[in-house]
């Protein structure tokens, strides 16, 4: 399935599905040039046909106008459902992840606005657990790891920027290594730091830590406060952490890749309600719904009568707030789960207050200085303020940073930007 717009016709489909709650109502936009829509249709298709995603829904835009949509493929590969594969549409429901992230960090940094929350305070000033933090140094020759106490105390900032050190043990033998001991040791503490706050990057469960940070100073659950401050106020109404069973019908299916390249559909399970909530992922979303609110952040924060962010906020939130420490890549600990990570080799990353920035540009896509993340599931978006574009791909497969998928990807997006500038 695909669609492709006019000027004319992007300015009334816009208009159109905002008001029927799909897409915000834009009004006037400056850019709103056609793609050659069909260059990047045949790209897609040909990926799914090759077996490089089972399927896939893909969106870009400017900060005024959707000016690309695709969906392609099924939503179970080798499932059947009335004798053929459900097809993808474009508001298929996707596990995002990791792609939580940037609504936790949104939260937190409409909480700084209104002064409940402080970059730079010690966050154990609100949430005690992080007080007195234990880093690890180590494993003497028996194997017993050396702790000590942190040498300074953890921050909202280093949280947001993952130099908290937190780190997550699928890309961290240190924590993998902890993990087995501490299983069988109760006298060891739970999660320990792998370095003093500010001392490096790693990638891990610092945005858990900012979530429950956002729920005691609101007093409110986070899919609580996600709704009444963020996705309930851009029309964001397929992005929760509880999907209703209409949601779940239009679910895809998490599927795994072989070893011999195929990728096999696993079984739908309905959850049950949670009761606590991750900051650090477990929304489900479609692509229009997320590009709502990539397309509030291109725009300063905010869309025609719907602002979430203050545009000084969004502009601190999208600058490198790391200085000259790497990130962004990742050795894996599990290949079943996700492979190595390095999306962009040989170009610098650092991290801001929302996401991963590269500093170089990319060549055929991005301009320097956009920001980016994904989810575990092969989920990804950009932001791109120089070119004033941002897009997000949607599959689901295991595992992650799948070099297929990220073809797709890849692919994606320099179609988009080679339209974008043609157009």
């Amino acid at each position: 399935m695909t669609v492709r717009l006019s000027r004319r016709d992007t300015l009334l489909f816009t208009g159109a599905i905002a008001a029927a709650g799909v897409l915000p109502r834009v009004s006037s936009p400056a850019i709103a040039a056609p793609l050659r829509t069909h260059d990047i249709d045949a790209v897609l298709k040909a990926r799914i046909e090759a077996g490089d995603a089972p399927g896939v829904v893909a969106m870009a835009a400017t900060k005024d106008a959707v000016i690309y949509q695709g969906a392609f493929g099924a939503r179970a590969a080798n499932a059947k459902v009335l004798g053929a594969p459900t097809p993808m549409s474009i508001d298929t429901v996707f596990a995002i992840a990791s792609m939580t992230k940037l609504l936790t960090s949104v939260a937190a940094m409409q909480l700084v606005e209104r002064g409940k929350l402080v970059l730079d305070e010690p966050a154990a000033r609100i949430d005690p657990s992080l007080d007195a933090q234990q880093v690890l140094d180590g494993f003497d020759a028996k194997g017993n790891p050396q702790l000590r106490v942190a040498r300074k105390p953890i921050t909202l900032r280093h949280l947001l920027t993952h130099t908290s050190g937190f780190s997550y043990q699928l890309w961290d033998a240190n924590v993998l290594r902890y993990g087995k001991l501490a299983r069988n040791n109760p006298a060891l503490p739970r999660g320990p730091l792998m370095f003093d706050p500010e001392a490096r990057w790693a990638y891990g469960a610092s945005l858990d830590r900012v979530g429950r940070l956002v729920e005691i100073v609101s007093g409110q659950t986070l899919d609580r406060y996600f709704r009444d401050h963020i996705t309930g106020p851009l029309g964001m109404h397929d992005t929760a952490y509880a999907i209703s069973d209409a949601q779940r019908a239009r679910q895809a299916s998490l599927h795994v890749r072989k070893g011999d390249g195929r990728l096999v559909a696993q079984p739908l399970v309905k959850q049950a309600e949670p009761k606590e909530f991750s900051g650090g992922g477990g929304l489900k979303s479609t692509a229009p719904d997320y590009l709502i609110l990539l397309q509030a952040i291109l725009n300063g924060g905010g869309l025609p009568g719907k602002r979430i962010l203050q545009p000084q906020t969004v502009d601190q939130m999208s600058i490198n707030q790391i200085g000259d420490i790497d990130a962004g890549i990742l050795k894996t600990t599990n290949p079943g789960l996700s492979d190595d990570v390095d999306f962009f080799p040989g170009v610098r990353l650092r991290w801001g207050l929302g996401g991963m920035l590269n500093i170089d540009q990319v060549a055929g896509g991005r301009a320097a200085g956009s920001q980016t993340w994904a989810g575990l599931y092969n989920t990804y978006y950009w932001i791109d303020p120089a070119s004033r574009l941002a897009g997000v791909i949607m599959t689901q497969i295991l595992p992650f940073a799948d070099r297929r998928a990220l073809g797709v990807y890849r692919q994606f997006e320099r179609g988009i930007y080679r339209g974008y500038k043609s157009a």
